[in-house]
């Protein structure tokens, strides 16, 4: 080079990534002297909710990779990583999975700057409000979970490297089914109470999930005034014991007719009349009305229960399944995949991204919060949303301004699921 031609430009390593990310689509070489690169395979193990099968497929098109997935019921998935991070290459569930795995060895921290869409990554993982009057929550924030800390640590401490992707998240509740209980009136009659109460002794279940479920019971508990917590995220074993002698009691009158274990599972409880109201997922509530039963996903007054996605590097991956597996993290956060999932009543942490690919009518239901415009369908392309109808609970920004809790690994985790296994044997 000259010293009158130009310098070349620098490039940052954002700016590379997505160029390479280009060359993707680029020809592909031909010739005798030509052996074409094996596909690297994913292996992907997570819930029922966010590996389906229409991702799966475009995923593994659209970036030229084998992927598996294996999705489980939450608890059986976390004991399996857990202790056994070489059967995996990316774990997906939730946030309260996240102190178990890095303090087992079994996560590794991924690199925030190999993730192209990392500054438009919305404030709810960041710093745990989406606007400033929202409230944080009880419990493991997942903004103070991101970070790993120079001592080994995960805090809320801006470092370089994150302990998951911030991708699916929701708030949850309870479901029921109108035909057999009052409707009620979103964050003013809507209540956790609900669910213990006797008026649908028999008919109703929760999840199977020690992390999960002894929230949606603890909730419920406190708003029926059977109890108090002094931070309901984080139980003393006192107040777990008095928890669950309060749901042994009401399980041998009969109160609960099950447990459920996965999505699929709690949708057949209300499909066969076994169950009127239930810890729910949004995704049930959603496939349960695209076939006429008539569920509404409460918004509690005393505040939802929040949860979010994470998508953490195995500690054994090799590094040709690592590379496989930052390309399929970005391609969640690149827009098409958070459009899907928003049909199944789920948020993107990167929503200007998802809105892309949906129309009008779709962003003004599941994020604006407004009145469904036309008929709208849900991932199984059946209609799930009616025209006219709104989306309980308003609004994404409203939605995760009344969070109660977070799900949670208490340090009362281990006795609480002794407790868990009690009442499920009681």
């Amino acid at each position: 080079m000259s010293k009158t031609d130009p310098e070349p430009p620098s490039l940052s390593r954002r700016e590379v990534l997505q160029r390479a990310a280009g060359l993707v689509c680029a020809p592909a070489l031909t010739g005798p002297w030509f052996h074409p690169r094996r596909r690297p395979t994913l292996r992907v193990i997570g819930t029922h909710v966010t590996l389906r099968e229409k991702l799966r497929v475009r995923a593994a098109a659209e970036l030229g990779i084998d992927l598996r997935f294996e999705p489980g019921g939450s608890a059986a998935v976390l004991q399996r990583a857990s202790t056994r991070p070489d059967s995996f290459d990316i774990y997906e569930q939730w946030s309260n999975s996240l102190n178990v795995l890095w303090g087992a060895g079994a996560i590794k921290g991924i690199e925030a700057d190999r993730i192209v869409a990392w500054d438009e990554i919305n404030a709810l993982t960041k710093t745990g409000r989406l606007t400033p009057d929202a409230k944080l929550g009880f419990g493991d924030a997942p903004y103070r979970l991101l970070y790993a800390q120079p001592d080994g640590s995960l805090g809320s401490g801006a470092s370089d490297r994150i302990s998951f992707l911030p991708y699916v998240h929701n708030v949850d509740s309870f479901g029921y089914n109108v035909q057999h209980v009052p409707e009620g009136e979103p964050y003013e009659t809507e209540s956790w109470a609900w669910l213990l109460d006797r008026r649908w002794s028999g008919k109703v279940a929760l999840v199977n999930e020690p992390t999960i479920g002894i929230f949606d019971a603890a909730l419920a508990a406190q708003a029926a005034g059977l109890m108090t917590f002094e931070d309901i995220g984080a139980m003393t074993r006192a107040e777990v014991d008095e928890l669950f002698e309060i749901l042994v009691t009401l399980k041998q009158d009969g109160h609960f007719c099950g447990v459920w274990n996965s999505v699929p599972h709690s949708i057949e409880f209300f499909e066969g009349g076994r169950a009127v109201i239930a810890s729910m997922f949004s995704p049930a509530v959603s496939s349960l009305n695209a076939q006429g039963v008539p569920v509404h996903y409460a918004a509690p007054k005393e505040g939802y229960r929040a949860w979010h996605g994470v998508m953490c590097l195995s500690s054994e991956v090799e590094t040709e399944a690592e590379e496989a597996a930052y390309r399929f993290m970005n391609w969640w956060l690149d827009g098409w995949a958070g459009a899907f999932i928003a049909r199944q009543g789920y948020y993107i942490s990167v929503p200007e991204r998802a809105a892309a690919h949906m129309d009008q009518a779709e962003w003004d239901y599941w994020y604006g919060g407004l009145p469904a415009r036309t008929d709208l369908l849900g991932t199984d392309g059946k209609i799930t949303v009616r025209a006219g109808s709104s989306r309980r609970g308003g609004s994404y920004e409203n939605r995760l301004a009344n969070i109660a809790v977070w799900n949670t690994v208490m340090d009362t985790y281990e006795y609480s699921m002794l407790r868990w296994y009690d009442f499920l044997t009681s």
